[in-house]
């Protein structure tokens, strides 16, 4: 009889902690979303320990679709999860990556003649957001948004976003895109959201980070990043003077040094003058070859699509609430980049191994 009751006990509570999405970063529920993340790759990896997962079921996973995009759906009792496959090997996904020029994080992009994709990621008109994650999302939003509406007639409202690597990138763009559906109307608001972006590249400005920290405020999103991995550094950021909030000093630069000294001034009107044209041309090569270069090798791939009109800015940033993964020196050991795998510290096994010290 005591055994009956243990039991009862553990259905009903043991596994609480899985019944209602919470706030704040768990470990386990991050530990969780990785062994999810990490069913999208169907082979073995040699090193790789990172378990299945033992809570969630994966129900459906989408053809390749867009720049050989991939989610899946996955589900428990009272939680779906939608899973965003990152980078493969192959180029047209890679040039996902590549094409890395800016545009406004609320506009429109034509991509064939029977679909133009509408959309709005921030508030702000100063909000820009990477193209390359834009034409990804896209196309995966147009197989997501069914399912959820299938989920929203179900009943189960409860969702976790995760993505690692592209998939994280990918995974900020579409809780925008989400959020904003919500306040529109177009999607039922009882739906809750949390987000897990693990191993992130930076998919937009400081302005997209802004809001998308807004609308996550709380405890609904999570960058989780390998301090040893350089592909949260991507991509190149590059701050030019226009980057800077309009109240500035930079602006009126001469009526802010009309107290100082006459060789003060022209001195520091000189400096700013060299630093501005040097990181304006810098901007100006990086839009020209990770935009309008990369744009014409997608044209083989997209012939209907329409090139968009780039912003004057590359000033990527760090999106979401950071959790650090800070690596010891038996795993700095254990991944030696001698043998020249730069991807040792970017593996979900690395950043399993890292969160279990977290617990």
């Amino acid at each position: 009889m005591k055994n009956i009751f243990a039991l009862v006990f553990l259905i009903l509570f043991g596994f609480s902690s899985f019944a209602q999405l919470k706030p704040g970063f768990m470990v386990d529920e991050y530990l969780e979303m990785l062994s999810v993340s990490r069913g999208h790759i169907d082979s073995l990896i040699p090193g790789d320990k990172t378990p299945a997962s033992t809570r969630f079921k994966k129900l459906y996973r989408s053809k390749e679709i867009g720049l050989l995009n991939r989610w899946e759906l996955w589900e428990d009792a009272t939680t779906a999860v939608i899973s965003i496959r990152g980078t493969t090997a192959d180029l047209p996904s890679w040039m996902e990556n590549f094409y890395a020029a800016m545009v406004p994080a609320t506009g429109s992009i034509k991509l064939e003649n029977n679909f133009t994709f509408n959309y709005q990621l921030a508030k702000s008109e100063e909000a820009k957001v990477h193209v390359g994650w834009l034409l990804g999302l896209a196309y995966l939003q147009k197989d997501i948004l069914p399912k959820l509406d299938s989920l929203d007639k179900a009943g189960k409202h409860q969702i976790l976003i995760m993505g690692h690597s592209q998939g994280a990138a990918l995974s900020y763009l579409l809780r925008s895109h989400l959020h904003y559906l919500q306040q529109q109307g177009k999607l039922n608001k009882a739906f809750q959201f949390k987000t897990f972006c693990s191993a992130p590249p930076k998919p937009g400005n400081l302005y997209y980070a802004y809001d998308f920290e807004a609308i996550n405020y709380g405890g609904w999103a999570f960058s989780v990043i390998n301090s040893a991995d350089w592909v949260p550094e991507t991509p190149f950021s590059i701050q030019t003077l226009r980057d800077f909030n309009p109240t500035n000093p930079f602006v009126n630069l001469d009526k802010a040094l009309k107290k100082q000294p006459l060789l003060v001034r022209l001195y520091a009107k000189r400096l700013f003058k060299r630093i501005d044209k040097s990181t304006s041309k810098a901007q100006q090569r990086f839009e020209h070859y990770m935009g309008t270069q990369v744009f014409k090798i997608l044209k083989k791939t997209f012939p209907e699509m329409e090139e968009p009109k780039y912003e004057s800015s590359n000033a990527y940033t760090r999106v979401g609430t950071p959790i650090i993964l800070t690596p010891d020196e038996q795993y700095l050991k254990e991944r030696s980049l001698k043998d020249g795998k730069v991807f040792s510290h970017h593996t979900y096994w690395a950043y399993y191994q890292l969160a279990l010290n977290l617990k």
